[in-house]
């Protein structure tokens, strides 16, 4: 058995409204993966197979300003408002040891370090601090587990599994 195989394209972030009268973009990170983003890479929006070169990229409070090439004006960057903005997956940044793509983390099985199967990751919430996964069990009760190093023990990519330590407040009875 194999490690699902990764997505065509991540999205990194969900463009929110054009900012100015020259077609830069105000665009809500869903990734840290936007961070890799520079002037020269190419995006894809929505839909669309077309790419896009990105001119110009900045930080914006907790937004990014974002100018592509082909956007020039006000009322066509509205065009693209609440589409999402994607990359290439092989452009990507490589994660750090212990980090992972959502797609990677849904699904999964997960399993307590005492041989319990509580069910599978079925979504995941972004808290600012840690992400915490949902995990629904086969009898349809959901489970939060916040993804910190105290509780998530091992991810096994190729297995489709996780191996979790239940802290006091988290057990299942």
């Amino acid at each position: 058995m194999s490690a699902r195989q990764p997505p065509e394209q991540l999205v990194v972030g969900r463009i929110a409204r054009p900012h100015g009268v020259r077609g830069a973009l105000v665009v809500d990170p869903v990734s840290r993966v936007i961070e890799s983003l520079r002037p020269g890479s190419i995006v894809f929006i929505g839909e669309l197979e077309m790419p896009f070169e990105i001119v110009n990229i900045r930080p914006h409070r907790k937004r990014y300003l974002v100018a592509v090439e082909g956007i020039d004006d006000r009322n066509q960057a509205d065009e693209y408002r609440d589409l999402e903005v994607k990359l290439s997956y092989a452009e990507g940044a490589p994660l750090d040891e212990h980090e992972y793509y959502y797609w990677q983390i849904l699904g999964m099985t997960v399993d307590t370090e005492q041989g319990e199967q509580l069910g599978e990751v079925i979504n995941i919430i972004e808290t600012g601090a840690n992400d915490v996964y949902i995990i629904r069990s086969s009898s349809g009760d959901d489970l939060l587990i916040p993804a910190i190093e105290d509780v998530i023990l091992k991810v096994d990519l190729e297995a489709n599994r996780m191996l979790v330590r239940l802290l006091p407040g988290l057990q299942t009875d």
